[in-house]
């Protein structure tokens, strides 16, 4: 530990008028910082002449309506040279500012509650948690994803650098891994809320959590070490250039600096909550606290405050006083505590703190390893035990206060148990989840927990009234918000299953292609705008199978001969090469809906006839119609559902694909498509190509209606559910249709091409370049490389 200097104050700067919550370094210019404060403001700040050791505030940024509670820094384009500064607040909104001009460039909406944390990764790709437990994926100026899982407030999240890689840690006490879209990994370990996140490299991260802990893990799920030092919640992390080192802070008081594994400073300040920090690149730290002033230390001699600044800052800590109540120092009795001459004793490590009694005093000292001395830190006020006891009884355990919430008016209220160790956010919201109500009074529960016993916070005992200090409250309201409350038959079955779409088409196997130099220089593959369908059918065997099931059917359930000829029927006229055959009739459709509700053993000879029939304009417009068009859907995903038979799976799956040949069918998928594809992504994790290929056909035929379309959040749909299932599908076939939908999405699109990129689509892909059975997938590989490049 000795070989490393120690860091000591530059300066501090009173930029703020409340709590600072949130810092980040800034790109340009250099050696600066962005912050944010409760008071509803973001400042950017530029360090003076190298003679005077201060900062100056260049820019100041104002947008949203409420506090603004965290900051992050989005990388320079070609767009903003200068970086963008993003910022989220109790709005509920991310404003995002350049750093010339006051007011936002654009504001993201989404999130329905506080947006607490911020992460940038590459190409603009802008990560959010938020009280709401959802994470949110943005990229310009939409919301691309949503990441749901969490049961509790998001309050961290980090976006690896490894493409496609996002970590979101929760009130919940998990943490998520995330990759395109879908929770790969939940890590578990902490035993509070998890409050920051810092990545090491590609494979490690940082937690720290209100448990007082700080973990280290890699991305497989294993948690390699466990660091304690630090009293109380710890809310912030930042790790050193070397990616090892690393510093925290929280509610304990306290700045801390992790060396080669050890806790080897602590600095302690005079606010009770330091928030936030920050590393610059000249290795100097910036801190935050709920004081509204930021401080930035330093080891290096020359950017050193001067000694009267110095000695002007251990003063102001000598006075700050320490409520014992926040577990900082441990159960205190005046009677046991030592004298003054106790610190005549050195101590055995940094940060290393003492109690000593002057007279009915109690006096807070640490140990400064670079001074070889003890530093005060401030008077304890109320340190007798007795004080520090619990006194309101509540389902059998001691509280320090019991609220009184009533939610319904002349109803009977509700009961709020709190200790002032607890969270107040994460009481209020396990509050509400407890009692089933809306998470919209979040808010207000927790403002009304803060007000109440704001007497525990750092500063001079109040002059008149109760002791701020004891936990008792003279005036107690009670919070109230009222609300109003070969012969044999295959379902599907045929020679490779694919669109006859004609000569040089590589969905039909054919001989299309004469030239492979011709191959190499033209993309034949993608965008592919029309849509793909399973058209296949041995219209003999599917009636054969329908009367065979029929006969063995459940008396209930079994179909008169008429209905069986109806049927029949209405499958030649979808299935006729000739235009003599009758249109279908309403009441063939009508029929055929009705027996697409038998049993699911036996129901899939009537899926195969659906598949074929909604390929027929009339039926189209009859089942996919806007009367009809829901229940079909929801009909279609029942049977799609994972535990679902895996021949009903890939009948619904083929269905939904042949609804794309007609209008109607086109517009119902398109305004179902989030739960459509949503259900169909799982099937990715059965075991069968031809639901593979069916579901490959789905995303390719999504991908193909959104060409050319502005729909961001849809595009960023089809990137996930292609990206994901190419994780777990073999099959080539599927393979490839999964290629050529990644390839629709992304062509003509730079901001779906950017998005791609950031989910690490290339990487994931090239695997498949070289693969030259059958050489289409190799080939439309490279010519998604090469878009993506």
């Amino acid at each position: 530990m000795a070989s490393f200097n120690s860091y000591k104050l530059r300066c501090s700067i009173p930029g703020h008028e409340m709590d600072v919550r949130g810092l980040a370094a800034t790109v340009f210019p250099e050696g600066a910082f962005v912050s944010v404060s409760r008071d509803r403001t973001g400042r950017v700040w530029v360090p003076n002449s190298s003679s005077d050791k201060g900062f100056t505030e260049m820019h100041s940024m104002s947008g949203h309506s409420n506090f603004v509670s965290c900051v992050c820094i989005i990388a320079p384009s070609e767009t903003y040279p200068r970086g963008l500064v993003a910022t989220g607040g109790n709005d509920n909104n991310i404003c995002v500012f350049s750093l010339d001009r006051p007011q936002p460039l654009f504001t993201l909406k989404g999130h329905k509650n506080t947006v607490c944390t911020l992460s940038s990764g590459k190409f603009g790709t802008l990560l959010s948690g938020s009280w709401d437990t959802t994470a949110k994926v943005w990229l310009n100026e939409k919301c691309m994803m949503t990441l749901q899982g969490h049961t509790a407030a998001v309050w961290a999240v980090a976006i690896l650098p490894e493409q496609g890689l996002m970590l979101s840690g929760s009130a919940d006490k998990t943490i998520k891994l995330w990759k395109a879209g879908r929770c790969e990994k939940t890590f578990t370990g902490h035993e509070d809320c998890v409050r920051d996140l810092a990545v090491i490299s590609n494979t490690e991260f940082f937690s720290c959590s209100n448990d007082t802990s700080i973990r280290r893990w890699l991305v497989t799920g294993e948690c390699v070490q466990v660091y304690y030092s630090h009293t109380n919640f710890i809310y912030s992390l930042a790790v050193f250039p070397n990616s090892q080192d690393f510093i925290s802070t929280g509610e304990d008081r306290s700045l801390r600096i992790w060396r080669q594994g050890e806790c080897s400073q602590t600095i302690r300040l005079p606010a009770q909550s330091v928030w936030c920090c920050c590393i610059l690149p000249n290795g100097d730290i910036v801190v935050g606290a709920s004081d509204g002033i930021i401080r930035v230390f330093t080891e290096a001699e020359d950017r050193m405050a001067s000694a009267e600044d110095l000695q002007a800052f251990e003063d102001e800590l000598s006075k700050a006083t320490i409520d014992p109540k926040t577990g900082d120092l441990g159960d205190i009795k005046l009677e046991d505590l030592p004298g003054r001459e106790h610190l005549n004793e050195p101590g055995n490590r940094d940060g290393q703190t003492r109690l000593i009694k002057d007279g009915q005093k109690v006096e807070a000292y640490q140990w400064s390893v670079s001074d070889g001395r003890w530093m005060k830190i401030g008077d304890v006020v109320g340190g007798s035990n007795q004080q520090t006891s619990k006194s309101v009884m509540y389902e059998g355990k001691e509280y320090d206060y019991v609220f009184s919430i009533d939610v319904n008016e002349g109803g009977p209220s509700m009961k709020l148990p709190y200790n002032v160790t607890d969270d107040p956010w994460l009481t209020a919201h396990n509050f509400l989840q407890k009692n089933d109500l809306s998470p919209m009074f979040l808010d207000q529960v927790a403002n009304f927990i803060i007000e109440n016993t704001k007497g525990h916070v750092v500063g001079p005992a109040q002059p008149a009234g109760g002791d701020p200090f004891t936990g008792e409250v003279q005036k107690m309201d009670t919070l109230c918000f009222f609300f109003t409350g070969t012969g044999r038959y295959i379902p599907g079955s045929g020679p490779n299953p694919g669109a006859p779409v004609g000569v040089a088409d590589p969905f039909t196997g054919g001989g299309a292609y004469s030239s492979a130099a011709l191959r190499q220089t033209t993309n034949i593959y993608f965008p592919k705008t029309d849509g793909v369908t399973f058209e296949q059918a041995n219209s003999s065997q599917i009636i054969a199978k329908l009367k065979e099931l029929n006969g063995g059917a459940p008396q209930e359930h079994k179909l008169s001969e008429e209905v069986l000829e109806s049927l029949e029927r209405l499958l030649l006229s979808v299935c006729g090469l000739n235009s003599s055959e009758p249109a279908p009739t309403i009441q063939q459709i009508n029929l055929l809906w009705k027996a697409s509700h038998w049993p699911e053993d036996i129901v899939f000879p009537v899926l195969d006839i659906m598949r074929l029939a909604v390929r027929h304009p009339q039926v189209n417009e009859s089942l996919c119609g806007e009367a009809e068009g829901v229940q079909l859907c929801n009909h279609l995903l029942n049977l799609m559902r994972p535990e679902g038979r895996p021949a009903n799976q890939m009948l619904a799956l083929r269905t939904l694909c042949n609804c794309f040949s007609g209008r109607h069918g086109r517009a119902l998928l398109m305004a179902q498509r989030e739960t459509v594809l949503s259900r169909a992504a799982d099937l990715a994790t059965v075991c069968n190509k031809n639901i593979h290929i069916a579901l490959a056909t789905l995303v390719l035929n999504y991908a193909g209606c959104l060409h050319l379309q502005p729909d961001l959040e849809a595009k960023a749909q089809c990137l996930s559910v292609a990206s994901r299932a190419l994780e777990t599908v073999q099959d080539k076939e599927a393979v490839f249709r999964l290629l050529v939908a990644l390839g629709t999405t992304v062509a003509s699109d730079q901001t779906a091409q950017d998005l791609a990129r950031s989910l690490g689509v290339s990487s994931q892909i090239s695997k498949y370049s070289s693969v030259s059975d059958p050489s289409k997938v190799g080939e439309c590989c490279q010519l998604l490389l090469k878009e993506l490049q």
